[in-house]
């Protein structure tokens, strides 16, 4: 039997006559407050949980479903979230710095006031969600933003290169050092690499010139 615990008073919260969380069907469960740091509740269904202000700083997640739980607050620092489904999930103010989600999938996911500092969201799936987030250095590589709305986001030094915005919204997004090769822009074109302009000969006579 595993109990998970409350992350500051250790109360019960849920016991699971299980030897392990991976593949667990937890689907609706109550635990705001839950204690998950470095657990493995790889392929688990936590769909439609309250987990607000949950540990799961380095737990990992890959595949696990988390559609439309509502995980605001709660800390993903350092976990393992490869090809997880946050679909219309509630991630209002989460801290994901320097979790992997390559692949997930965030479609609709509400992540206003979320940190996402050094996050790998390589390929991931972030269409129409709302991501008015610290993205400082994320890898956003090959992700699909469109229709996201990253109006004042920081996305400084982040890696855009191959990402479809087409229809985000950028409004004083802070894209400072970020690489867009080959990023679909917010109006559907496709950022191109600059090339240098070849130097104009000038013929011999007037190099002295």
């Amino acid at each position: 039997m595993i109990e998970i615990r409350h992350k500051k008073t250790s109360a019960v919260l849920l016991r699971v006559e299980a030897d392990t969380l991976a593949a667990a069907k937890l689907t609706g469960s109550k635990l705001r407050e839950a204690n998950l740091a470095d657990l493995d509740l790889s392929g688990a269904s936590l769909a439609n949980c309250d987990l607000r202000d949950a540990n799961l700083r380095g737990a990992r997640l890959k595949g696990t479903q988390f559609n439309s739980s509502y995980l605001n607050n709660a800390n993903f620092e350092e976990a393992l979230l490869t090809a997880a489904n946050l679909t219309d999930a509630f991630l209002i103010g989460a801290n994901f710095s320097h979790a992997k989600l390559d692949g997930a999938i965030l479609r609709y996911a509400q992540a206003a006031g979320a940190i996402m500092i050094g996050t790998d969201l390589a390929g991931a799936d972030l269409s129409m969600a709302d991501l008015r987030a610290n993205l400082q250095g994320a890898n956003l590589m090959k992700a699909d933003l469109r229709g996201a709305n990253l109006s004042g986001a920081d996305l400084s030094g982040a890696n855009l290169d191959g990402a479809n915005m087409a229809g985000a919204n950028l409004a004083t997004a802070r894209l400072v050092g970020a690489k867009m090769q080959g990023t679909v822009n917010a109006r559907g074109r496709t950022a191109e690499q600059p090339t240098l302009r070849a130097r104009a000969k000038r013929p011999w006579w007037q190099l002295w010139s």
